[in-house]
């Protein structure tokens, strides 16, 4: 361990710490063990055994400044709390049961107009996957889910845009009006 001892007019540093006071019998100890050349108790905790290698630098003509501190950026990883976006992480866990739950759905597919597949992320924390004609309304999307999940149909809900955030309240849109194509669709419980 390479530390840095610096010693000033009115006490002594370690590493450009705070200043210690020449006058403490602790810091008194500490610089006697020093001037004897042995490890001061304090750095042998601190290095459990290991090879100090102390520098010093006289300042004695100089009062101790604080020495100001560096700017460290954050190399750490955040994780979100809470957000009203949620990531799409995973997909079904096979495409079987993607295409079972396409098989078993209330929506009627026209094959030869476009199709999208909307996610929709329940208020339960479940989700369904479901795919519609971009000419479907926002409609078909509540009907969908009431089907679905029946529990939901006592229930009052909205369903809102993930980023940026924006309820449908205009259920007559299309989903092209709408411009909810291929995203993710989240129900709100009023």
């Amino acid at each position: 361990v390479q530390i840095l001892l610096k010693l000033w007019r009115n006490g002594f540093s370690l590493d450009d710490g705070e200043l210690r006071s020449y006058s403490d019998p602790t810091n008194a100890q500490f610089l006697e063990s020093v001037k004897r050349g042995e490890i001061p108790v304090e750095l042998q905790r601190l290095v459990h055994g290991g090879q100090v290698n102390l520098d010093m630098e006289d300042h004695q003509e100089q009062e101790y400044v604080k020495p100001r501190l560096r700017f460290k950026a954050f190399s750490g990883e955040g994780q979100k709390l809470g957000s009203l976006t949620p990531e799409i992480v995973s997909t079904p866990s096979s495409p079987e049961e993607e295409e079972k739950s396409i098989l078993n759905a209330p929506v009627l597919i026209d094959d030869s107009m476009p199709a999208t597949k909307i996610q929709i992320r329940l208020a339960d924390g479940s989700r369904l996957i479901q795919r519609f004609n971009q000419t479907h309304r926002i409609k078909d999307i509540r009907d969908f889910i009431i089907h679905s999940r029946p529990a939901f149909a006592a229930s009052d809900f909205v369903l809102v845009t993930t980023f940026p955030n924006r309820e449908l309240t205009d259920e007559s849109l299309t989903l092209q009006e709408a411009d909810i194509l291929n995203t993710v669709i989240l129900q709100q419980l009023k």
